[in-house]
């Protein structure tokens, strides 16, 4: 159904087909070590086009891919793809700016979606691609890459606040999304765009990154795109050594204030090193440092009382109305979870108490298993079949193992597990599978399928119906040291609403309390 053929970008050669003249197709030009995708009517044409552009120069080879099935909104779909793909492939450093990325429907296009793996396959067999379409979709490179197509909402979203950006010297931006909205993907691609676009140039753009899990996982990315350098990751305290133009802050809400932290000596030299005081917060230090910071917020997934509540964030945007120009936009379209947004509220309304009627999400799994060997052995099937499958639990165990490798720290039914065995990276880590994540070593990453255990911290109490929880029972004691009853059973919440939301495919549930798991056993399917 493809056809691939080579020629010689160099000397301008390229066959004398009647298709390289007049057909909707693909090509890639290469040189070994980087490529450029793209497509064209004319491909020939196209050639001295590229030919006669310094920075083509660099490639010596170009691999056209026809097919007599191939139409214009085809070409277009492929060439997203294979922009997408070949970035995450790692074999060339694409040389493609993200501007066009977008999602769009056409005649036709679930076939063509399908015939895509046969055409990756081609290109495989041509050794253009190393690895498998799945092998790809499962590695962060993909998953976070400034390549993906975004959806409508993103694509105003990114087209609204560019124009801003252009527009406006003094101004916050704020960015509101539901878990798997895309946040994380619109901030990347909105990296990319402003450090690829000459309007930019000159101005000092920084991605500021709080949890120490996802910022080493980002500059990992960010060293595999062109155009990208680790050195635009920050953490928060890197923010008041310079000033900025233009600030991405991922997950807002992850940004601390001077309470129940582990490092409350650098955290007031940070504040020292800008002129602030302790009352201040890593928010104010961006606010602080920054002409224009863009901030990705979702209320819902503060878990401790160190992290950025919505009345304090929302006290803070008023102050900077005041100020200068603020900017909302909401994300709406679910991208994770195939249950969508209907199944992010179910979870939302399950944990808080209020489901009035069991609802299924079809595509996706959402599953109570009452027998935990069972639930293991689950986990270790879907791993099996689709990989990138996690357990994970809400903060209901000590972590005696953080201090002595040989202790385990959850015991269920005679089945002995450890915690996470380090935080950075550890979805992807060697002998992650084995292990139980805790929020910190979870939040922002996706899965195809989370295994979640809800502790015995939270509970139900059936005469009240009402969702309880036990502050004894909760072993995060940074994460309680300060906070009230209701305080607490809010971030116990957020925690499983977050815990709940990562599964692509499915989330199957273990609940400990007896009580809970009667209430969630008239709502969920029990397997």
């Amino acid at each position: 159904m493809f056809k691939i053929t080579e020629g010689n970008f160099k000397k301008q050669k390229y066959g004398n087909e009647s298709y390289l003249s007049n057909w909707p197709m693909l090509y890639i030009l290469e040189n070994g070590k980087q490529a450029y995708i793209g497509q064209s009517n004319h491909a020939k044409n196209r050639m001295s086009q590229h030919y006669n552009s310094v920075d083509k120069r660099i490639f010596n080879k170009v691999h056209f891919i026809y097919s007599s099935k191939f139409n214009q909104s085809v070409t277009f779909d492929y060439e997203s793809k294979l922009i997408q793909y070949i970035a995450a492939d790692e074999l060339y450093e694409v040389r493609n700016k993200n501007a066009g990325m977008a999602d769009k429907e056409y005649y036709g296009k679930k076939e063509y979606d399908d015939k895509f793996q046969v055409l990756w396959r081609s290109l495989q067999r041509a050794k253009l691609v190393k690895h498998s379409l799945e092998e790809l979709e499962n590695s962060d490179l993909f998953k976070y890459s400034p390549y993906k197509e975004l959806n409508e909402d993103q694509r105003t979203a990114v087209e609204e606040i560019v124009g801003s950006l252009k527009q406006e010297e003094n101004q916050t931006i704020v960015v509101n999304g539901m878990p798997g909205s895309g946040k994380t993907i619109v901030a990347i691609f909105l990296m990319k765009y402003l450090k690829d676009s000459e309007e930019f140039k000159g101005k000092k753009i920084g991605f500021v990154v709080p949890q120490t899990s996802l910022r080493k996982t980002l500059k990992g990315i960010f060293k595999s795109i062109y155009g990208l350098r680790v050195s635009d990751i920050l953490s928060p305290s890197d923010v008041t050594k310079q000033f900025y133009d233009i600030l991405l802050v991922d997950e807002a809400h992850r940004l601390h204030q001077y309470k129940n932290i582990s490092y409350m000596g650098p955290f007031k030299k940070s504040c020292e090193r800008i002129g602030l005081t302790t009352e201040s917060d890593e928010l104010d230090w961006i606010l602080h440092q920054c002409k224009c910071p863009v901030l990705f917020y979702d209320e819902m997934q503060v878990v401790g009382p160190s992290g950025i509540d919505v009345k304090r964030f929302q006290n803070k945007m008023r102050r900077e109305q005041s100020k200068r120009v603020l900017s909302y936009y909401n994300l709406l379209t679910q991208m994770r979870v195939k249950g969508g947004k209907d199944y992010i509220a179910y979870v939302k309304q399950l944990l808080e108490g209020r489901v009035k009627e069991k609802t299924t999400f079809a595509g996706y799994e959402l599953k109570l298993v009452e027998d935990f060997g069972k639930f293991n052995n689950l986990m270790y099937q879907k791993e099996k079949e689709v990989q990138l499958v996690r357990m994970a639990a809400g903060y209901a165990w000590e972590w005696d193992s953080k201090k002595d490798k040989s202790l385990y720290d959850i015991e269920i039914q005679e089945i002995k597990k450890q915690w996470n065995h380090c935080t950075e990276g550890w979805v992807l880590s060697e002998g992650a599978i084995d292990e139980v994540g805790c929020i910190h070593s979870i939040q922002g990453y996706d899965l195809n399928y989370g295994f979640i255990i809800i502790g015995d911290e939270i509970g139900y109490d059936a005469v009240k119906k009402k969702i309880i929880i036990r502050p004894q029972n909760y072993h995060d004691q940074n994460g309680k040291r300060t906070a009230e009853y209701e305080e607490l059973k809010e971030y116990i919440q957020h925690i499983y609403y977050v815990l709940m939301t990562r599964g692509i495919l499915g989330t199957y549930l273990y609940v400990c309390d007896p009580a809970l798991k009667e209430y969630i056993s008239q709502y969920v399917d029990t397997e």
